[in-house]
């Protein structure tokens, strides 16, 4: 299962905001969108992720959701996103099967080793810095934490940095071993700047292998 180095975690004062930019990371290149919906009830989640996968299958991005494995397979979604409060990576994994992608989020060797375990797709690891975005404030993983973690874990697991991460912050990340990043804020604000993330992590269209909905689902 190729997963690819940029993720693009959606944003938004509303659902509708979201969407706007789910839409704008779509027409500018991005090839894996996480819609990130907190503290909205459940049917605004369901409402607002199949618009979302409407979006995204029109342009063929993979749609990742954050938390709601349910309403990942009811969107046939590409997957979910666990973060470490949310449901055990296993249960969702015997509830999605195996050609879903699962991620789980991660501020430790400890928590990275228990999710390989698990049998997740790949790991979030973070915070490399402070975001107002993550309610559960973790310690701040520096770069040579991250490059500790990839060294120890000893896996071909799919590490994606996490955390208020900048294009700046992209070639020194990418020295530690790790995967590739997930950025929000950062693109947000310019969605022009996923070409540069692609460039910066060798991740464009043309070194993708396509994900064929036709055998998955």
């Amino acid at each position: 299962m190729n997963i690819p180095k940029l993720h693009y975690i959606s944003q938004g004062k509303t659902p509708e905001e979201h969407l706007e930019n789910i839409q704008k990371a779509c027409t500018s290149g991005a090839e894996l969108v996480q819609l990130r919906l907190k503290n909205v009830k459940k049917s605004v989640v369901l409402k607002t992720a199949e618009k979302a996968r409407e979006i995204t299958a029109h342009f063929q991005t993979r749609l990742i959701i954050n938390d709601h494995y349910q309403i990942a397979k009811e969107v046939k979604a590409d997957g979910v996103h666990l973060g470490k409060t949310d449901a055990d990576p296993a249960v969702a994994r015997k509830f999605l099967g195996d050609y879903y992608i699962i991620g789980g989020t991660a501020n430790t060797l400890d928590d990275s080793l228990a999710l390989v375990k698990k049998g997740v797709n790949y790991i979030g690891l973070g915070p490399f810095r402070f975001t107002t975005t993550k309610e559960n404030l973790s310690p701040i993983i520096p770069l040579i934490g991250y490059q500790g973690i990839v060294e120890e874990l000893k896996s071909d697991m799919p590490i994606i940095a996490i955390g208020g991460i900048t294009i700046d912050d992209v070639p020194e990340i990418l020295k530690t071993g790790v995967y590739g990043v997930a950025a929000s804020g950062e693109i947000t604000k310019d969605f022009n700047k996923i070409n540069a993330f692609h460039k910066l992590l060798k991740a464009s269209s043309t070194n993708e292998q396509p994900w064929d909905r036709e055998t998955n689902f």
